[in-house]
């Protein structure tokens, strides 16, 4: 059974949040917020379903509230329904200007109100799997190249603020052209799927990120891991996908699939960018395929 939706309720009149809390509680999980400074608080901690957001609040009102949330990209797609007592044309234009999805006056109803959050809970689910179909390759069910840009541009950023270490890994099957040739076209796909997976149970933190690159060609993301340790996860998964035996009698290094692979590091400063280190891991690629393939190579 899955668990119930999250819902915050922000509103500076505690008895409004314990009444829609209470309506509410049967169909979701509820979580409060007295102002908008607490809202913002929740919001990154819980990282709600969907936000039923009062306008008039002492400090932050409602309106600025909803503008921080839509700036910053860990909120921005969590859709905002602002319930007022404000009942302008103006205001609620304003609120729908600023991103929120929907604006219900009070005194509300609460049949209502129930309606428009099922469905705007159902169509941010409808939105959150296209997207994720979007973000996913489709021969090998792994995350696509368009996702690997966005997680590496995210832990490039997050690493500049913390001024820790991010590594990535390049790895490209060997002679793969030649398996296909020999082999056939579904062999081939085969065998991406069977590396694909073998590369996604070879990490196990919960950070660490695994793509299809393109072609033959994957990468691992590793956030807050110095050169020993993405050398130390390099070496995991060659052997792993080693030992997955796959026939390869065309291959000069073995007789079975190998690959090889490009390490590179960096501590990312400001005015520099994720270019950087995917250049090094393919220059480190380069050098490993040059070296004798099934091996591991880093930058520098």
């Amino acid at each position: 059974m899955l668990p119930p939706k999250k819902i915050l309720i922000v509103d500076d009149m505690r008895a409004n949040t314990r009444l829609l809390a209470k309506k509410l509680s049967g169909e979701y999980e509820c979580l409060t917020a007295t102002s908008g400074m607490e809202a913002l608080e929740v919001v990154h901690a819980q990282q709600p379903d969907l936000i039923l957001l009062d306008i008039l609040m002492p400090g932050m009102d409602g309106f600025e509230t909803c503008r921080q949330l839509k700036d910053d990209e860990r909120s921005r797609k969590i859709p905002v329904i602002f319930i007022t007592s404000l009942d302008e044309d103006e205001d609620e234009a304003k609120g729908l200007d600023l991103g929120a999805v929907d604006y219900i006056r009070k005194p509300f109803r609460m049949p209502i109100v129930k309606a428009r959050i099922r469905n705007h809970i159902e169509l941010k689910r409808a939105r959150d799997l296209l997207e994720e179909q979007a973000f996913i390759d489709s021969l090998t069910a792994i995350p696509n190249r368009r996702r690997f840009d966005a997680v590496l541009d995210k832990e490039w950023r997050r690493a500049q603020r913390n001024g820790a270490p991010l590594s990535l890994i390049l790895l490209d099957i060997d002679f793969f052209k030649k398996y296909n040739d020999n082999y056939g076209h579904q062999q081939g796909d085969d065998c991406l799927r069977r590396v694909g997976w073998s590369l996604k149970e070879s990490v196990r933190r919960a950070a660490d990120f695994v793509a299809r690159y393109g072609g033959e060609e994957f990468a691992v993301i590793l956030p807050g891991t110095d050169t020993q340790g993405a050398l130390d996860a390099s070496d995991t998964i060659r052997l792993r996908i080693s030992s997955l035996a796959i026939p390869h009698e065309h291959s000069s290094v073995a007789p079975h699939v190998t690959v090889s692979l490009g390490v590179a590091t960096s501590y990312p400063e400001r005015n520099h960018g994720p270019g950087e280190i995917i250049d090094a891991a393919d220059q480190a690629l380069y050098r490993a395929k040059e070296e004798g393939r099934n091996t591991v190579k880093t930058a520098g």
